[in-house]
């Protein structure tokens, strides 16, 4: 179970307080904050367990914090106190732990000259894969996220769904065991929103890689989630960390039901005491 500040309140629809979906954490949060040199502290005193498996998200408005600490995780920040721990990882020479992780950010961030092939061959070329296999690799993760036949376009002849698809076939194309997702879908229009919600779910429903998702979205996080954690602003705080107890799959029908309807009052009550705390 996660700590929480004074401050913090545990919500859930069985009443009580989100735990990790069973047995070690993949990755444990241990009272992290972050402050930037202009003295701005984005975050503080984060505690979280995130379990193997498990689809979470964090929720808050614009400045708390979730994409901060996203970055931490990643480790393409460092914590300005507390650490980030890998309890089931395996370690490399220098006794560093091996994270797995695939990022997909809020842009696509393709490489322009190249096409889809070779946009998501790019980590598996950058790690020294045999040209054939990364492409063999490649190609079957083009096709599970719904792009074959799309092998030579380039990035200026996609929409902007198919683009963050390409991005989605890059970060899985390594087989992560953890993927970050940083409001990947907050720029696209509602159907293809929609679309790429159900896809993703599909996605990881088959492979059961890790998920952590963020998200400003009461009912992009409700519809998504196994967990949902919401944070607070200045500085970005954990407040609530709840369970969704509804059964996957997910579809249309479930997005009109009253247990959805129902799962969105308790995610969006806690998303207005967070934003006032």
């Amino acid at each position: 179970m996660a700590n929480f500040s004074e401050h913090a309140l545990a919500v859930a629809s069985t009443g009580t307080p989100a735990t990790t979906a069973g047995g070690r954490p993949v990755v444990s949060i241990r009272n992290v904050s972050k402050q930037f040199s202009n003295g701005t502290l984005a975050i503080r005193g984060v505690n979280l367990d995130i379990g193997a498996g498990e689809f979470l998200s964090l929720l808050g408005p614009s400045g708390c914090g979730k994409s901060t600490l996203l970055r931490i995780i990643a480790g393409l920040g460092a914590p300005s106190a507390g650490a980030v721990e890998w309890p089931t990882s395996t370690h490399d020479v220098h006794g560093a732990a091996e994270r797995q992780l695939g990022f997909v950010f809020q842009d696509a961030t393709l490489m322009p000259w190249a096409n889809v092939m070779r946009n998501v061959m790019l980590p598996l070329t950058l790690a020294h894969v045999p040209k054939a296999e990364a492409r063999e690799r490649s190609a079957e993760m083009i096709e599970l996220v719904g792009l074959k036949g799309f092998e030579k376009a380039y990035p200026r002849e996609l929409s902007g769904g198919m683009r963050m698809r390409v991005s989605i076939a890059r970060a899985l194309v390594t087989r992560p065991r953890i993927l970050l997702m940083d409001e990947p879908f907050a720029a696209l229009d509602e159907i293809t929103r929609h679309k790429l919600n159900d896809d993703l779910l599909g996605l990881w429903s088959a492979q059961r890689f890790t998920v952590v998702f963020v998200t400003h979205s009461v009912f992009e996080s409700v519809y998504l989630s196994q967990r949902i954690v919401v944070m607070a602003a200045r500085p970005g705080r954990v407040m609530a960390d709840f369970m969704v107890d509804a059964p996957y799959p997910r579809d249309s029908l479930f997005r009109t039901s009253p247990e959805y309807g129902r799962l969105c009052r308790i995610a969006s009550e806690a998303l207005t005491r967070a934003i006032a705390a």
